[in-house]
């Protein structure tokens, strides 16, 4: 998993990640990645338009959102 977040840190992407929260409810959120530190990373959530941190431990899924251009014609 630590793999796939440095790439998607260093493609400036922003994924959809599936997390266990320390109460132990599921969620999704929108994230970009900031920083990883040892076992942590620091990420921008939209869901909660604030910088978080998170374990990479409790991430379960990550999916790269692609954006697509518009075309102007």
């Amino acid at each position: 998993m630590k793999e796939q977040l440095i790439k998607a840190m260093h493609r400036h992407q922003i994924v959809h990640m599936m997390y266990i929260a320390k109460s132990g409810a599921i969620t999704k959120r929108r994230v970009k990645i900031i920083h990883i530190k040892g076992d942590s990373f620091t990420a921008f959530c939209f869901t909660r338009l604030a910088k978080r941190t998170f374990h990479i431990n409790n991430v379960l899924a990550l999916l790269p959102i692609l954006q697509r251009e518009s075309e102007v014609i």
